[in-house]
């Protein structure tokens, strides 16, 4: 039986520019500017060009994503990659604005994939979700075959529209995410101190922040509760940040 091949490591060219788009409703989110102080400072170790936008509403959501997106395009230099923090109230793929009325998160996903943000095809696009997903809540459990892959070959001259996404949601389908009053998201906080002081590829750091935020044990309503996030990745290489 012959030995298995080491995977070739291939990671994201990240020599260019690196572009941050924050789009925060602080409105009835105490702890929100703590949040956002953390992710500055982040967005300033990691080297990147940071924008925050407050308190949009539903539709300047979308519209402050397309304006990042012409202003991505029409850079002259080199772009390496790009995050967008999305941070409100939520259910389920929609987020609520500034004026109550909410924004499906998939029309602001498709705002950047390879189709409609040239400058970014095949190029990491991060987004970071921190919003409930549901109503429910996470008491937390007491802990007591090979499938064959079909592969299928395709053009190198193409590429996927949804290739080199990366979605990281604070909590998984359903839950509800936890916000602390003065600190600010636990999700935020933990992805924030795990980013800025470890090595290693992003999907490293992600599962290094889902065991932290696993581990820890949350009081809400005066009952304990867990959480963790959720990551869905669609990219190609080892995308580094440090």
């Amino acid at each position: 039986m012959s030995n298995p091949q080491p995977l070739k490591e291939e990671a994201y060219d990240m020599s260019g520019a690196r572009l941050a788009l924050t789009l925060c409703v602080t409105k009835a989110r105490e702890g929100s500017e703590a949040d956002l102080d953390a992710l500055e400072l982040m967005f300033q170790k990691l080297g990147f060009e940071s924008t925050i936008k407050r308190d949009p509403t539903a539709q300047q959501f979308k519209e402050e994503l397309e304006k990042f997106q012409e202003a991505i395009d029409a850079r002259e230099d080199f772009v390496s990659c790009a995050f967008v923090v999305l941070m409100a109230h939520g259910l389920e793929g929609r987020l609520k604005g500034e004026d109550e009325e909410m924004v499906n998160l998939e029309d602001l996903f498709q705002v950047l994939n390879n189709k409609n943000c040239r400058a970014l095809r095949a190029k990491p696009k991060v987004y970071i979700v921190q919003a409930c997903r549901g109503e429910q809540r996470d008491p937390g459990e007491t802990v007591g075959a090979d499938n064959s892959v079909m592969v299928v070959k395709y053009s190198p001259e193409t590429i996927p529209t949804y290739t080199d996404t990366l979605h990281v949601y604070s909590t998984v389908e359903g839950y509800i995410a936890y916000r602390d009053d003065k600190k600010g998201s636990y999700f935020i906080q933990t992805l924030v101190d795990v980013f800025t002081n470890r090595r290693g590829p992003i999907l490293e750091l992600l599962t290094e922040v889902t065991r932290r935020m696993a581990k820890e044990e949350l009081v809400q309503e005066g009952e304990a509760r867990k959480v963790n996030p959720e990551i869905q990745s669609t990219l190609r290489k080892r995308l580094y940040l440090q």
